[in-house]
């Protein structure tokens, strides 16, 4: 993107210190040259209460009114928990003559969400390219885990053979299955046009992963005459079986409900609990729709915390936004 460190980081200067912070979203890609689209944040703080109520004093504006009038950082938090799922959005911010949104989470359930896809909403923005520019407490480091998890799930819902834009765009289309706003505030092309206009992006983020699968002889690679690479995978139980041990625990434990689980030791002798799969489709399906559920209930339940928040103006010029780039996809 245009926008040079300095300049992404001047939200900063306004805000009360935070923990972490990255920006995510379609003003990364490097074409992307719609003026009228926000630069979204994710920021990481320990507590968040006491952080609105810092930021209410020096940004009342970044909030709505009725927010700020009737219960002030403890109701800005109480929805944030207990109607959405953490994460309290400020969009629409007027910021060094850019549109800015950003979202405010705990960092101890940031964390969660990125280890154990607890609600699989932060964790899988976290699973795209990112520009961190805050980083307290090492969450890139912290994020190998996501994203090694991330390339599991995508290679167990993809074939024998496939290509790398394959294995992205399966990796990003996670974090939108179940997503009802794909149905109709969303750019059917979405997935797509992340992938392509961050390829080099991803191939970065992804690379020690793939090659750990193919040292594990889980993958192999071919280069095809338009510098396309294809990747075979080994699809036999006992590879899906390795994919699965990668999920996070959360899924791990709702698969074993389903398929039935034993105990087996590792090798440092620890007692681990394997998921019993007849199949890496059998697999696949099962954590499909499990992850398709997580986001359905995230999804759902944020948008709801996201259009009380916004208050009315912001809320529905926030809609209007995204029903305009899904009609233009579909048109």
């Amino acid at each position: 993107m245009g926008e040079d460190k300095a300049e992404l980081g001047s939200l900063l200067e306004i805000l009360p210190p935070v923990e972490f912070c990255c920006i995510y979203g379609s003003k990364l890609h490097p074409n992307n040259k719609d003026e009228t689209s926000m630069i979204d944040y994710i920021i990481g703080v320990a507590d968040p209460r006491q952080w609105h109520s810092e930021n209410l004093k020096l940004n009342k504006d970044h909030y709505a009114s009725w927010l700020i009038h009737l219960g002030g950082a403890r109701m800005i938090t109480d929805i944030a928990n207990d109607i959405g799922v953490g994460v309290h959005f400020n969009p629409f911010v007027s910021c060094n003559n850019k549109m800015v949104k950003y979202g405010v989470v705990r960092m101890h359930d940031l964390i969660q969400d990125i280890l154990g896809w607890e609600r699989f909403y932060l964790s899988g923005r976290l699973q795209k390219p990112v520009n961190i520019l805050v980083d307290n407490l090492d969450i890139k480091n912290v994020n190998t885990v996501n994203l090694k998890a991330a390339t599991s799930a995508a290679l167990l819902l993809l074939p024998s053979n496939f290509t790398e834009e394959d294995l992205y765009a399966k990796i990003c289309s996670l974090s939108y299955m179940g997503d009802l706003r794909m149905l109709f505030a969303e750019d059917k092309n979405k997935v797509h046009k992340i992938v392509q206009g961050q390829f080099h992006l991803f191939e970065k983020m992804y690379k020690p992963f793939l090659e750990e699968y193919e040292a594990k002889n889980l993958l192999r690679f071919s280069s095809a005459g338009d510098k396309q690479v294809n990747i075979f995978q080994d699809c036999g139980l006992s590879a899906a079986s390795t994919l699965v041990s990668s999920l996070p625990l959360s899924i791990r434990s709702e698969m074993a409900l389903k398929l039935g689980d034993k105990r087996i030791l590792d090798g440092s002798g620890r007692v681990m609990q394997q998921v019993v799969i007849g199949s890496k489709e059998q697999a696949a399906e099962c954590m499909k729709r499990l992850v398709r559920r997580k986001v359905m209930f995230s999804s759902t339940r944020q948008a709801v915390a996201g259009l009380l928040t916004a208050g009315a103006v912001h809320g529905v010029r926030y809609v209007a936004n995204k029903m305009r780039k899904a009609w233009k996809s579909w048109v």
